[in-house]
């Protein structure tokens, strides 16, 4: 009782300090890019936000590089580490409030990175100030490091860990309860064509690997306005068909969601492709409707999974199509002992018949914590304490944080199995009793942890 009390004597500072780092336009590089703020001056706010919350709690802060930062509670040679991020992927689709208001409403605080990865990072710093507010001194240094760059390939950890040793053991508030003890690889590839037809003059659509795309667009020199307005109705779309000079416009609309989860989603590119496909030729929008509607590369024949994490599964992220080529952006998430290079032998051979090639942007491997560990068991045992759930039990997810840059990370919370996580969409929201309830089981772990 002694840490939910504190916890909920600090609740108006609590909600408020979230709802100002929402209020912080995040979006790598969607303000003014300097030397000094380098994925933008909005990111660097952010985790100047955080630093300056932490030490007028009185901790230890310090500004790594100008992309992450890190809050010292206590001191020790061992030191247990919380990451998480105050980037936030890009505001799509229609929200009932602003997107970076922190409006609260009924009992929830909504904004982009309520739950990703805003919220949770203050939370994970109240839970620190709690235990600081009991009195609990911690035997091992206790460190919550801030990054900037977890959406779009997290060159911010790479810049830190040049700089400051990183610790072996802790834990990312960026997924989900009870705790994700293992993370599918994650590997974004580029299909190229140099293709040149004059049937569609463009295509767009996607912005990030790690969204399912909620909107395209095409530009095409045939008018099928009726074939189009059907294909929406009967397929129960959105979209919009117009006239452009002797060009005709088509938009789809869809659902975005995270790329590791492209199931969830209603993706705009696949549909417009789709469509396309049906009246025109274009290597692009026949491949992508003949091998590209299912999610798990079924079409393709190149499924895969296992019992340790599950399916393979690809997110088609981006289409380009224009005078200078052809793209195909795709995301996949795959298990541990995924046999990749006898996967890209085969790809090649099923893109090569549609005149792409493919190249290899990133590929971070999968990461994988034994679930017998004394790391899961100790942070399982605080969420069952307070949430008094014991029928959900950790488990694997396809999406990466940063518990994959530690030796032995794993991912806790924010999520509860009862969430209704609006994370990467609109209308992203974290509930005020999840962000109490949060905060709680962060303390009571991070106590454990490190006495």
């Amino acid at each position: 009782m002694e840490i939910t009390n504190a916890v909920k004597k600090n609740e108006n500072k609590l909600i408020k300090s979230i709802q100002e780092l929402i209020q912080i336009n995040s979006v790598k590089n969607a303000t003014p890019v300097t030397v000094d703020a380098p994925f933008g001056k909005g990111v660097k706010d952010s985790l100047l936000y955080v630093l300056k919350l932490g030490k007028e709690m009185g901790f230890q802060t310090k500004l790594v590089d100008n992309v992450a930062g890190h809050i010292d509670f206590g001191s020790g040679e061992e030191t247990i580490a919380v990451l998480g991020h105050v980037d936030v992927v890009p505001v799509t689709g229609d929200w009932i409030y602003p997107p970076f208001s922190g409006k609260l409403v009924d009992g929830k605080i909504y904004g982009r990175g309520a739950l990703d990865d805003k919220g949770p990072v203050v939370c994970a710093l109240y839970a620190m100030k709690t235990l600081k507010d009991i009195g609990f001194v911690p035997k091992k240094k206790v460190r919550l490091i801030i990054g900037t760059d977890e959406e779009s390939g997290m060159e911010c950890m790479r810049r830190y860990a040049k700089l400051e040793k990183l610790p072996e053991v802790g834990f990312s508030p960026d997924a989900s309860f009870p705790v994700i003890y293992g993370e599918k690889g994650i590997m974004s590839i580029d299909l190229i064509s140099n293709y040149v037809g004059d049937e569609i003059v463009s295509f767009e659509a996607g912005d990030r690997y790690n969204v399912v795309p909620d909107k395209a667009e095409a530009l095409i020199k045939k008018n099928l306005e009726a074939e189009f307005l059907n294909y929406l109705e009967e397929n129960e779309l959105k979209g919009e068909f117009s006239k452009e000079n002797n060009l005709y416009k088509l938009t789809v609309y869809g659902k975005t969601a995270h790329g590791s989860a492209p199931h969830l989603g209603v993706n705009a590119a696949i549909k417009l492709a789709c469509f396309l496909s049906d009246y025109l030729t274009n290597p692009v929008v026949n491949f992508v409707s003949d091998k590209m509607i299912d999610p798990y590369f079924r079409g393709m024949g190149l499924d895969y999974q296992n019992e340790k994490m599950g399916h393979l599964t690809v997110n088609l992220a981006k289409i380009e199509i224009n005078p200078k080529g052809n793209k195909i952006g795709l995301n996949l998430r795959y298990p541990i002992d995924f046999p990749k290079e006898e996967f890209l032998k085969k790809l090649h051979l099923e893109i090569s018949e549609y005149g792409f090639k493919f190249e290899v942007l990133s590929d971070s491997v999968p990461h994988y914590v034994d679930p017998e560990e004394d790391l899961v068991q100790i942070l399982y045992n605080s969420y069952k304490k307070y949430s008094k759930d014991e029928k959900n039990k950790p488990y694997t997810i396809g999406g990466g944080t940063y518990a994959r840059i530690l030796k032995k990370g794993v991912s806790f919370g924010p999520t509860f199995p009862h969430t209704i996580a609006h994370i990467h969409e609109p209308n992203e929201y974290i509930t005020v009793e999840d962000a109490l309830l949060g905060t709680i089981i962060y303390a009571d772990a991070i106590k454990e942890l490190s006495k």
